[in-house]
């Protein structure tokens, strides 16, 4: 009974914050189905009189070109860069090499750089590799950017996985490619769920590297959403529309791989 009490005393905290996080979703898709003329500060909180779904449409039709950016963007960019963290991470952890100590936290610095420092000699880059406005570009942005934190996950992972694994395999004869593909590989799929999510959900997010890298043909939806705001008359109803389907992948994501993530942070994936 006790236990059951403190459980209920650690729920009702939960659940006030849950509500809290949920109010701008509610606030966004309750604007979302109301018409033009029933938007307003003071009827915020209003239920809408009837569902307005074409401003969805409206907004699917400005921003659908735009989310196909988008995953041609995050897909790439989340799978590389998960790829080249876990042989960083495996090599880093199990098979150690003469100034890995220093590689190591030389590649953590990469996690503190402020992405404004480094925005001007980024675009100079890209156009003198002839990558400038193109998804390609962002996507070489985002695999870079990704590598130190990437690293640090696939490390920690590995850094429990027992040295007898190891061991057996070059008893075995196996060689540093064999034993990741064969041994350590298999063994990291809950670091890779971590990553993938992790890195799906930053590249989405982005807005600072996309918009300053990519022309208006190549826009993710994150640049598309802010450039929908007209310059005079702001159709918030087609905005937040708009809002609720630019977020709607990354909420899909954690709504069904979610419990995998947590799993995969509780298996090792981010412990020192």
């Amino acid at each position: 009974m006790t236990q059951t009490r403190a459980r209920a005393w650690i729920y009702i905290p939960l659940m006030f914050l849950a509500l809290f996080y949920l109010v701008p979703m509610f606030v966004m898709l309750d604007t979302g189905f109301k018409s033009f003329d029933e938007v307003s500060l003071r009827t915020m909180w209003d239920l809408p009189k009837s569902l307005a779904f074409d401003n969805f449409v409206a907004a699917w039709e400005a921003l659908s070109p735009n989310v196909m950016n988008s995953f041609k963007i995050v897909v790439p960019a989340a799978i590389l860069s998960a790829s080249l963290g876990s042989i960083n991470g495996f090599v880093l952890a199990k098979w150690k090499f003469k100034g890995a100590n220093v590689v190591f936290p030389l590649l953590l610095f990469g996690m503190f750089i402020p992405y404004q420092s480094i925005l001007i000699p980024l675009v100079e880059f890209m156009q003198s590799v002839g990558l400038s406005g193109s998804i390609p570009g962002l996507i070489l942005t985002h695999i870079i950017y990704g590598i130190p934190i990437t690293t640090l996950i696939f490390r920690n992972y590995f850094a429990t996985v027992p040295e007898d694994l190891i061991e057996a395999a070059k008893i075995d004869g196996a060689g540093i490619w064999s034993t990741y593909l064969r041994v350590l590989l298999p063994l990291s799929i809950p670091a890779f769920v971590v990553v993938l999510i992790w890195q799906f959900t930053a590249a989405w997010n982005d807005f600072l590297f996309a918009v300053v890298l990519t022309d208006n043909t190549n826009w993710p939806v994150t640049v598309a959403l802010n450039n929908m705001a007209g310059s005079q008359i702001i159709a918030w109803n087609v905005q937040m529309a708009g809002s609720f389907l630019a977020a709607l992948p990354t909420l899909l994501v954690y709504i069904f791989l979610g419990r995998y993530f947590i799993r995969g942070m509780m298996s090792g994936a981010l412990k020192e």
